[in-house]
């Protein structure tokens, strides 16, 4: 009787208790919001709230956190990383990126959020291109902690999420965990890890994405196309050269020629000149970017050819490209360097023509023509692109240049060069 007396009164006061329960949360979390507008220095009352029995609370304090920012935040956002709530992980996640990336949360998967149950997803937006810059130092517990996430996150969002992350961030020492999650067989997982290892640089992860190539899913197949081509994987070449047999469509033959003229092979060479006069643009516009990679001066004629009766842009170019590494380093407006330059002026082509001069700035001609066209410049996106161009040659005869554009009377033209300056300093051999 007295057993059942006690069980009659715990359920009599079990709304009770929840009630006061929520209250007690509600008020936790209105805390929170005011101590997040009071900004840094608000941070050690934030911190105890991670701590919080109820999962609401605690991701409330993830967001307080992320919102009163500062150096401050990250040692108790890395620790929110091991949280077993995987929408905490994603905004602590997405936090930790955003000090190395302001403004970065407000388009990073917490931005969207959502819940169904105790899952929480997001809309994602495909092939974010972001990255901080080269020299950026980075605590090793965040690449550790996001690390630990890609590999064991609660959700496969959240590891997904810590992927990016670590591209974002260019966190080689995250490169073993990324090529890991290569075989997780989770489409969001493997696509994401493949982007950060193009974002790394990191040439040893070149052979562990061949297997992808082949992949049913055409995102996942086309990322590991374009991954193989960006780390100058050559052991990818006999798998690129089987897709090109068959490919399923024109995205995929164009990523595997683009991906197999960043390689380089001279065993391409015949395929090379035989598609610079194909139908298909972006196939003439890899077939120019391979021969001017492979630097054959029997070529340059059929180059120029190309360059002088071609029309459209895209392989235009690709050819400018190819001619300066192939000797034509004219940084005049009609020469090919001077081309390259120019289009640094069109929205549409800056994409294009930036990586172009960035590859060619780490030789020696083609660097020196950079610097004239520099001296020439006269547009504010011409003198911002090449100096972004310059940023990563690593030679010392790029100094005087960058450092006579850090004077411009345009401020964002003098930042640039600052940046740029700074970034080549930190590399200069």
């Amino acid at each position: 009787m007295k057993t059942t007396a006690l069980m009659l009164a715990l359920l009599v006061s079990l709304p009770a208790l929840c009630w006061q329960g929520n209250v007690v949360n509600k008020q936790k979390i209105k805390g929170l919001r005011e101590y997040a507008r009071q900004g840094s220095p608000a941070i050690p009352k934030i911190t105890p709230y991670l701590a919080d029995g109820d999962v609401e609370v605690r991701r409330e304090a993830v967001k307080a956190l992320v919102e009163a920012g500062s150096q401050r935040s990250l040692e108790p956002l890395t620790a929110a990383c091991a949280d077993n709530d995987a929408e905490v992980q994603i905004r602590a996640t997405d936090g930790l990126v955003n000090f190395y990336l302001p403004g970065y949360v407000d388009r990073g998967l917490s931005a969207s959020i959502r819940r169904a149950g105790g899952l929480a997803t997001g809309r994602w937006d495909e092939g974010s291109r972001e990255a901080i810059d080269a020299d950026t130092p980075l605590r090793p517990e965040i690449v550790q902690a996001l690390s630990g996430l890609a590999r064991g996150g609660v959700s496969m969002e959240s590891r997904a999420n810590a992927a990016r992350a670590l591209g974002i961030l260019r966190a080689r020492a995250g490169v073993p965990v990324l090529v890991e999650s290569l075989k997780s067989k989770d489409s969001r997982l493997m696509y994401e890890s493949l982007v950060a290892l193009q974002k790394t640089r990191d040439r040893s992860a070149g052979p562990n994405v061949a297997f992808l190539m082949r992949d049913l899913d055409e995102k996942v197949q086309l990322a590991a196309i374009e991954t193989a081509g960006i780390l100058g994987s050559k052991e990818a070449v006999p798998g690129l050269k089987r897709v090109l047999e068959n490919p399923a469509n024109r995205k995929v033959r164009r990523a595997t020629l683009i991906a197999l003229a960043q390689i380089g092979d001279p065993a391409n060479r015949p395929l090379f000149l035989s598609l610079l006069g194909d139908k298909d643009e972006e196939a003439r516009a890899a077939a120019a970017e391979g021969l001017g990679r492979l630097a054959e001066a029997a070529d340059r004629p059929a180059v120029e050819k190309a360059w002088t009766d071609e029309k459209k842009t895209s392989p235009r170019l690709a050819q400018a490209f190819a001619l300066a590494l192939l000797g034509n380093v004219d940084p005049s407006s009609f020469g090919p360097v001077g081309y390259l330059a120019n289009n640094l002026n069109q929205k549409a082509w800056r994409g294009v023509a930036l990586p172009y001069l960035s590859e060619l700035s780490l030789k020696p001609e083609p660097r020196s023509a950079i610097l004239v066209a520099l001296g020439q410049a006269t547009t504010r996106d011409e003198k911002t692109g090449l100096a972004q161009a310059l940023a990563g040659c690593g030679s010392r005869d790029a100094l005087a240049g960058l450092e006579g554009l850090s004077k411009d009377e345009d401020a964002a033209v003098a930042r640039e060069a600052l940046r740029a300056l700074r970034i080549l300093k930190g590399s200069v051999r």
